[in-house]
């Protein structure tokens, strides 16, 4: 007699934040499990109102996220209510980012945690924070508790987890993210953008992404200029400002605020070089979307990066102008020698596929409800 599927609750809370990071994620995964979880489980998304409209309109249960269903609430009402909650009608809840405020009411329902990074410790030292970090890593720490399995985006992450959060005999299981496909590109260069060649790097103005070490290797290739694409009205970002007006850096550094897709797009496609010199990332996605367009990366060699551009990518050992330099020049004239490149780089990149992402989760739930 054929039994149903086990139910299996993704919490896509996220996708009230529709162009951020977790919201993509929610975004791809989700789409994605629908996929691979015929004959596997049911998958039942904890949405917010509205989220249905980024969704297919079937293959999936709905739960409705709400301010009642927060742990804050759920913590005191669980000691009573658990003597009186009829066998739950979920096999699994899957926390798929280290900020969510939710957790199953039912304390009997596995659960597997995503944690992304711990970025948060590894930025640098000012003063007052020691009592976030501790906040952070206090939360993080209790929804581990909670965990019946942890899941992170890069060895490195996993590495970094086990340093900081007591895991006990929780297994730690590492699923890459994918990248999707590209979306077209603007028709033509964005306004913000002069014409000529430029260098070009992508992400939020947060202290950790190290731009400024950029404006000093700028400094050693005249006639050189540099985009930075991403959100900038932050108080890092107002330090580029002033860097660059400084430096007199004015008619070569382009701050282009937040940025379409096309747009985005477009500059992945006609830079130079992308350059990455960041100091922490749970993955680096942007990485791979210049791989994707077959430009050279040029990149830290820290944290997870060397596990996402392998040995495709420029590695900066230093962040001495003069060194930056020296990478930089090498690696575009060996990628200009190379006509292969590019290819290489797009193949490396394609390897990274949401599809995999999901079929990695699954394999994952699968391996916690066999342990009920």
């Amino acid at each position: 007699m054929a039994t149903d599927p086990p139910r299996v609750v993704i919490d896509l809370e996220k996708l009230r934040h529709i162009n951020c990071g977790l919201g993509r994620f929610s975004l791809h995964l989700a789409a994605e499990l629908l996929q691979v979880a015929p004959g596997r489980f049911r998958p039942v998304f904890f949405l917010p109102a509205g989220a249905e409209r980024h969704l297919p309109p079937s293959g999936y249960d709905r739960l409705d996220v709400a301010f009642w269903k927060k742990e804050g609430l759920a913590r005191l009402v669980r000691p009573v209510a658990r003597h009186l909650m009829p066998p739950a009608d979920v096999a699994l809840w899957h926390v798929t980012n280290q900020t969510s405020k939710y957790l199953p009411l039912d304390p009997r329902v596995p659960v597997v945690l995503t944690i992304h990074d711990l970025s948060f410790l590894h930025e640098a030292p000012r003063e007052g924070r020691e009592r976030e970090i501790d906040r952070k890593l206090a939360a993080i720490r209790c929804k581990a508790d909670r965990a019946t399995a942890i899941v992170t985006d890069s060895e490195w992450v996993a590495d970094d987890v086990r340093r900081h959060v007591p895991l006990g005999d929780r297994p730690v299981h590492v699923v890459p993210l994918g990248i999707a496909p590209p979306p077209a590109p603007a028709e033509r260069r964005p306004a913000c953008v002069p014409e000529g060649g430029f260098l070009l790097t992508v992400g939020n103005s947060l202290p950790h992404k190290n731009f400024h070490v950029l404006f000093d290797l700028l400094e050693q290739l005249p006639g050189e200029r540099l985009v930075i694409a991403g959100k900038k009205a932050t108080p890092y970002g107002q330090f580029l400002d002033r860097e660059v007006a400084r430096r007199g850096l004015g008619e070569r550094v382009v701050l282009t605020g937040e940025v379409a897709d096309g747009d985005r797009q477009w500059l992945y496609e006609h830079c130079e070089a992308f350059l990455f010199p960041s100091l922490t990332e749970g993955f680096g996605l942007p990485v791979l979307e210049a791989m994707q367009c077959g430009r050279p990366v040029f990149l830290s060699r820290s944290t997870s990066l060397p596990e996402i551009a392998g040995p495709h990518g420029f590695y900066f050992d230093s962040y001495a102008a003069d060194a930056m330099a020296a990478v930089l020049r090498d690696g575009l004239r060996r990628f200009r020698a190379d006509p292969a490149a590019g290819d290489r780089y797009r193949r490396h990149a394609a390897g990274f596929s949401w599809r995999a992402t999901a079929e990695g989760y699954a394999r994952v739930y699968e391996q916690v409800m066999r342990r009920k």
